[in-house]
């Protein structure tokens, strides 16, 4: 290995915090360093204005990739030479690679779900209830679809997104999805294998708000999960697991989604529990 580092960098639109207090950069950091490996993950800030140029930049640098946060997940494609199978349907990239010196857009959201549910139980054959139609779910709609999900139910207020996602999951994969309105409390059918909340409710610092979910509908044959990672125990994460459901908390698809980042730029298996400890001493 040569004696000079390795660089990726970070995409961010706007970006308030100090890099290090980022649980992206002090994650994959802190993998870095825990495996010796000469590699740096930096982050940047880019206009949208500036983005062509920004990835211009990063060819012209030889970067091994980087990752993109909003606004720029969308914008990017235009600048990239191709798109693996789950961005290409989701037309969002979060993470670029060089391969073969193209830069080939994926999104590492969803995979990183999925990764933290097949800890718990495989989605083949699975129905899922999906709260919310942004990014979130759409990614993790996409990937649980592609790892062989029979029926998604994609609930969400504002019905034209949620019809959306629908028609995106009916269309480009082969599970069974159906829209239905958000109205009051949501109350989940019998026989649901997985609910997933990926929306922001209960996220801090709003960690009171609550999820519009009939709690005594979840029943303990059920997995639930929910995206938010601080804090870890969400209100629903807490009702789920008094009800008996086995439950998943946002920070395994935060630290999944690095875990495969890395592997896609360096090779490289890292470690997720250094990856984990690191975020826990960031949100403690």
């Amino acid at each position: 290995m040569s004696d000079t580092p390795n660089f990726l960098w970070q995409l961010t639109g706007s970006f308030s915090k100090p890099a290090g207090d980022n649980p992206t950069v002090a994650m994959i950091e802190a993998a870095y360093q825990h495996h010796g490996m000469e590699w740096r993950y930096v982050n940047f800030e880019v206009d949208p204005s500036n983005l062509g140029a920004a990835v211009q930049g990063a060819r012209a640098m030889d970067f091994a990739g980087f990752n993109c946060s909003l606004p720029h997940k969308v914008t990017v494609i235009e600048y990239l030479d191709g798109l693996g199978e789950s961005a290409k349907i989701m037309g969002a990239v979060n993470c670029v690679v060089r391969r073969e010196e193209k830069y080939i857009g994926e999104n590492t959201d969803g995979k990183g779900f999925l990764k933290s549910l097949q800890e718990k139980v495989d989605p083949a054959g699975k129905t899922i209830v999906l709260f919310g139609a942004g990014g979130a779910a759409r990614a993790i709609g996409v990937e649980v679809a592609l790892a062989g999900a029979a029926r998604i139910t994609v609930v969400n207020r504002n019905a034209e997104r949620g019809r959306e996602l629908v028609h995106l999951l009916n269309e480009k994969t082969a599970t069974e999805a159906e829209f239905t309105p958000w109205e009051g409390d949501y109350a989940v059918p019998l026989g649901t294998h997985v609910v997933v909340n990926a929306t922001s409710v209960g996220m801090y610092p709003d960690v009171d708000t609550r999820l519009a979910v009939d709690l005594d509908s979840l029943d303990s044959s059920m997995v639930v999960a929910d995206v938010i990672a601080n804090p870890l125990r969400t209100n629903l994460i807490s009702a789920a697991e008094q009800r008996g459901c086995t439950v998943l908390d946002g920070l395994g698809m935060l630290v999944n989604q690095g875990v495969i980042s890395i592997k896609y730029w360096t090779d490289v298996d890292v470690e997720p529990s250094v990856m984990r400890n690191k975020i826990l001493e960031i949100i403690d």
